[in-house]
């Protein structure tokens, strides 16, 4: 799964490929290890990655956000492969997960991933990543707005702001909190993948919040919970059969 990126067609030229390298370290998570970690025979049961495997296993044939992603990432050209497009490996730091662009490959941080529903998010939150790659070519290694609005886009759509989710944070009662949350989970990514101060990660945040937070693709509304999800992940369905009829 992991390796060099891919250099099909007409891919930046050597030198801008070292740099990409180069800059992803910090872009997304630093990883440990390149490939998939060895265990020896004994260490095979119920590993961190045994258990990432499953975990993601589960996610991908059960989350209603994630069934969806993976829906419109095919209809867009970019089937996910599970072996070809994710990697579980252990991760520098508190980070949960990456998408590397460079190898058009979702990284899930086993030893910081803590439960199921910790993976749903972490995986929905990814594949937004991947969605909009997909879609609109993201400049992630240059162009701060570009991460900034893929940022607001995840951290509105993934859950990540969810009322139970910002309860546990003791986050809450605020007017427009929705959207309060949204900006400071997205500067908070920023920051985590970026060295950069937190005054220039917020005003990117604030640059382009009004056109991503409103970018709902592709749920077509902000899915609050699983419930909308599933009303989403439908509408989806009978939107693309829609078109395939015409």
């Amino acid at each position: 799964m992991t390796g060099a990126p891919d250099v099909r067609g007409s891919g930046p030229a050597a030198g801008e490929q070292l740099q990409q390298q180069h800059v992803s370290c910090q872009v997304f998570p630093k990883r440990l290890a390149q490939g998939n970690p060895q265990q020896g025979f004994l260490s095979s049961f119920f590993t961190s990655n045994q258990k990432c495997q499953l975990r993601l296993l589960r996610t991908l044939e059960t989350n209603p956000y994630v069934k969806l992603l993976l829906d419109a990432m095919k209809h867009s050209g970019c089937a996910v492969n599970k072996d070809r497009h994710f990697s579980c490996e252990d991760c520098n730091g508190n980070v949960s997960g990456g998408f590397d662009a460079s190898t058009s490959q979702i990284v899930l941080c086993q030893n910081n991933i803590r439960n199921q529903a910790h993976m749903n998010r972490v995986v929905t939150h990814e594949l937004i990543h991947a969605f909009d790659h997909c879609r609109a070519h993201v400049d992630w290694f240059t162009n701060l707005r570009h991460l900034a609005c893929s940022e607001v886009r995840a951290a509105n759509l993934s859950g990540d702001c969810s009322l139970v989710n910002e309860i546990f944070r003791f986050h809450f009662g605020l007017k427009q909190h929705h959207q309060t949350c949204v900006r400071d989970r997205a500067t908070l990514s920023i920051l985590a993948v970026r060295n950069i101060s937190k005054e220039v990660a917020k005003n990117a945040v604030d640059e382009v919040f009004e056109s991503c937070f409103n970018d709902y693709e592709p749920f077509g509304r902000i899915p609050h919970n699983k419930t909308y999800a599933r009303y989403a992940h439908r509408d989806f369905q009978n939107r693309d059969r829609y078109y395939s009829n015409i």
